[in-house]
């Protein structure tokens, strides 16, 4: 089942969203050397949902998934994560909000060499000086499957087990909203297919929101729904996707 992409107005008028992009444009650079990375994005990404975003290699998603998460700035439009826009934040109340509201999970895993798994999952919340809910922690923990392994660093660890560390650390502080960012591009298929179920699981039983980009069309098989772009636009969106219709449409926007 496919729709049609979300109209600006839609956008503005969804109070259910975790995060929205409004008539978002990204230029980089200046002049003959200018590339228009985005051309107008208006979309919404519901609470509560596994979304992922593909398309051809230039087509955007990842600058999207960066706009979105207060990591660059756009040339226009407007981002907004809940009901704040977050492109009109100076940048001491931009990094509270992702601080306070957004996790990470990263391709690269960037956890602290001379921290422990545990320090590392609370590190979030002891930077922000909050409480570490220890039931929470536990669930997260016994979720990921790496209670067994949490008194050691990162070097003592494995990729997919330095993965699931990096995605209990964005879940603890119970975010609004997950950025994953080719989150199992550094994993073979078993580590990944934990760490995607992992995260299909924070949404299924705990109303987590999760934005994924992702490239791997059995990846984008977990979300409810998938974003596809091309040259800076969405030029469509799949619910429900499984990995063969995804990509029968990936081959569609690539040929």
């Amino acid at each position: 089942m496919s729709a049609t992409p979300d109209r600006p107005e839609a956008v503005l008028a969804d109070a259910g969203a975790a995060a929205r992009a409004v008539a978002l444009r990204k230029v980089y650079g200046q002049g003959d050397a200018a590339v228009e990375a985005l051309r107008g994005i208006s979309v919404t990404f519901r609470a509560g949902a596994f979304t992922a975003i593909m398309g051809p290699s230039g087509s955007g998603k990842s600058t999207l998934l960066h706009l979105l998460a207060g990591l660059d700035t756009p040339t226009s439009g407007s981002v907004f994560i809940e009901d704040i826009e977050i492109t009109k934040l100076s940048e001491k109340h931009l990094t509270e909000l992702r601080r306070d509201k957004v996790g990470f999970v990263f391709q690269a895993f960037n956890l602290i060499p001379t921290l422990t798994a545990a320090e590392n999952i609370t590190l979030p919340l002891d930077i922000a000086g909050n409480r570490v809910d220890t039931a929470w922690f536990d669930e997260v923990v016994d979720t990921v499957g790496i209670r067994d392994r949490l008194g050691h660093r990162p070097s003592e660890l494995s990729g997919g087990q330095q993965q699931r560390v990096a995605g209990a650390r964005a879940l603890v502080s119970r975010p609004a909203i997950v950025f994953a960012d080719e989150p199992t591009g550094n994993l073979d298929s078993r580590s990944g297919a934990e760490l995607l179920g992992f995260l299909r699981a924070a949404v299924k039983d705990h109303g987590q929101t999760i934005l994924m980009v992702t490239h791997d069309a059995n990846a984008a098989s977990y979300a409810d729904r998938v974003i596809f772009l091309a040259d800076g636009e969405v030029v469509d969106e799949m619910l429900d996707p499984t990995a063969d219709r995804v990509l029968d449409r990936l081959k569609s926007l690539e040929g």
